[in-house]
């Protein structure tokens, strides 16, 4: 995917004065660096004190222990899966080669390379991803766990491969400020987890290669920041991989000064990035997941380095873990709302740890659970390696008495009823900042699960470069739960990671704890002459949720869409659509009464266009069956839908 010279306009008119400013400085300092890149100053005395305290890996559970190295004993066979891509190369690995499409990015000045364009560079998703050397914090964990010198001597390997491979400023790993900065703090961890191993000084302090790259990284980051409107979570990754090989690698004259304006950096922007609800602004419950892990392990850096850190930023991440702890359904599943590229701040765990488990876990070790918490029954790595580095401290703060439903700022609210349903409701803002970057057309959308299964499902997110088809479809208003009108997204695209045009939500009523029943009620003026207004009520006694539709307007063209889950099986006869699954060996089953006045149809794995998809992670997707009704809105009743769970 390369971009038009209109998509450059529409960007450009998403930017403020100072944004544009900065912008120009970046380019005169690519061409001069270009010219002239800048040399590493040299290095003498360096020692790295930032260990893990005596006793800390004795702590890990023996079944996380045991995932772990179960999963470096794969990595070690060179096989790994990344967005749904089976690799069996990563032995030697060929850091620039796409095994999607076979295709290698070129090798030039790392700003001349079009890593959109998937045709001159391939999958930049897939390229970039191994990159980021978090598979080997898992090899250098499983190194610390059980003193194999095998798991730290192929970390040996592939560092010193990239790091030839890779030069300063040369090629697609040189591109991204996210890509920088998680490597930066997959590289202080991997020296940490093999601090045991003879070779770990010569690997990295001793070695004039290691410390070139550790310094053009951190330099790299100092002279390119996200700016304005890309002030999301990449910023976030940068700051906290700045922040923490400052604090980590602090060898350099640079090192000072650079430490302290990633902590400036990294507090202003954890707070801009976060409601004061403690969920994330993006809306996309990922970057949530991703935020989190980044500020807590800044935060275990900076009390490993003895260095302050400013009460806000750890009120914050206080804040984004209760939060989790309250949207969480039955099986600790978060919803599935905007973007999702299943991005991770650091990885110490082998395959079937559950992330959102982890979070809560070292939540609990770092900052107490709450009495309403969910239990957490699972086992990890991370939680006891961060809880080991995070210093106690007293936070003067009023925490959550009981389990919060709803989210005034980002418009979210989570009906609970019996069985263990669970919904949840989006009346918030559109995304975050100028282009909403990672949001989704899905305003007035719904997501139902009985018992942690997806019934009526968020799709996913699928992919993000290359396939604009497919990304325009799992971003789009019938890629979601909610109403389209003629035809058209309630937001207006500007490109793949761009909003021209933001819908407005506003929620009406928001009673979730409400005497046997939960109502929830908003609307929206996405569609311009047009308000959607929805109301949405579960309740207890009978295990019902009712959704009702009204579009105060014209008549208009609509389409009502369902997504249901991939493991729900739709039998739709007229109106009616009996549901079933399994869960746990158990059968169960839903009826789901659809509005009369619209004509309903099922879709399921269709591509031309695409409908009927489902997306349980980044480029992996599987057919499932959504429902669609068609029809016009000259109906004063408006379209009442009714889901029944039987017990």
């Amino acid at each position: 995917m390369t971009m038009s010279a209109g998509w450059y306009l529409r960007r450009l008119s998403r930017m403020g004065p100072q944004e544009v400013a900065g912008r120009v400085g970046d380019t005169v300092r690519r061409r001069r660096w270009r010219s002239a890149p800048p040399d590493c100053p040299s290095v003498t005395g360096a020692r790295f004190t930032a260990v893990l305290p005596a006793g800390t890996v004795a702590a890990v559970p023996p079944d996380a222990a045991k995932r772990l190295i179960a999963e470096a004993d794969r990595l070690m066979d060179g096989r790994a899966e990344f967005f749904g891509v089976v690799r069996d190369d990563l032995a030697d690995p060929d850091w620039r080669r796409d095994p999607k499409t076979g295709r290698r990015a070129p090798s030039g000045y790392a700003f001349d390379v079009p890593y959109r364009s998937e045709d001159a560079v391939g999958d930049i998703k897939q390229i970039w991803e191994p990159s980021r050397h978090q598979y080997l914090t898992q090899l250098a964990a499983a190194y610390a766990i059980s003193g194999n010198e095998r798991y730290a001597e192929r970390v040996a390997e592939h560092l010193r491969s990239w790091w030839a491979a890779n030069p300063p400023l040369r090629g697609v790993h040189w591109i991204s400020g996210i890509e920088l900065g998680i490597r930066l703090l997959s590289w202080v961890w991997i020296r940490r987890l093999l601090d045991g191993w003879p070779g770990a000084a010569g690997l990295f302090e001793d070695n004039p290669v290691a410390l070139n790259q550790i310094w053009h990284h951190q330099r790299w980051l100092a002279a390119f920041p996200s700016r304005g409107s890309s002030g999301n979570n990449h910023v976030i990754a940068e700051t906290a991989g700045q922040f923490a090989a400052a604090c980590a690698f602090g060898w350099f004259p640079s090192s000072a000064r650079w430490r302290a304006d990633a902590l400036r950096s990294l507090d202003r922007h954890l707070r801009g990035n976060t409601y004061g609800s403690g969920l994330n602004r993006e809306l996309a419950t990922e970057y949530h997941g991703l935020v989190l892990e980044l500020g807590l392990a800044a935060v275990a850096e900076a009390d490993a380095a003895g260095v302050p850190v400013p009460t806000s930023v750890r009120l914050v991440l206080l804040r984004m873990t209760d939060a989790l702890a309250a949207v969480v359904d039955s099986r600790l599943r978060p919803p599935r709302q905007g973007d999702a590229d299943d991005g991770h701040g650091l990885i110490v765990d082998g395959a079937g740890t559950d992330r959102w488990a982890s979070l809560l876990a070292t939540g609990d070790a770092v900052f107490g659970r709450l009495a309403w918490w969910p239990a957490v029954t699972g086992t990890d790595v991370r939680t006891p390696l961060l809880a080991a580095l995070v210093k106690p401290s007293e936070l003067s703060v009023t925490r959550p008495a009981s389990r919060p439903a709803h989210f005034a700022d980002a418009g979210m609210t989570i009906l609970h009823g019996p069985e263990e349903i669970w919904c949840r409701c989006d009346g918030g803002p559109h995304g975050f900042l100028s282009i909403a970057a990672h949001a989704h057309a899905d305003a007035l959308s719904v997501e139902v699960r009985h018992d942690g299964v997806d019934v009526l499902a968020d799709p996913g997110t699928y992919c993000y470069h290359g396939q604009p088809e497919w990304r325009q479809y799992f971003r789009s208003t019938l890629g979601h739960n909610t109403l389209q009108l003629d035809g058209g997204d309630q937001s207006v695209s500007g490109g793949p990671f761009l909003w021209t045009r933001h819908a407005q939500s506003r929620v009406l009523i928001a009673d979730a704890s409400g005497e046997g029943a939960a109502r929830w009620s908003a609307e929206h003026d996405g569609y311009q002459g047009s308000v959607h207004r929805r109301r949405v009520e579960l309740t207890a006694e009978s295990q019902e949720l009712r959704i009702v539709d009204e579009v105060r307007g014209p008549r208009r063209e609509a389409r009502l869409a369902f997504h249901l889950g991939p493991a729900i099986t739709a039998d739709l006869v007229g109106n009616r659509a009996q549901l079933t699954w399994t869960r746990d060996g158990e059968d169960r089953s839903a009826v789901l009464d659809l509005p009369g006045q619209l004509s309903w149809q099922a879709h399921r794995g269709e591509t031309g266009p695409p409908l009927g998809w489902y997306s349980a992670g980044f480029g992996r997707k599987e057919s499932a069956t959504t429902l669609v009704g068609t029809g016009f809105t000259d109906g004063a009743e408006g379209f009442t839908t009714l889901l029944r769970f039987r017990g």
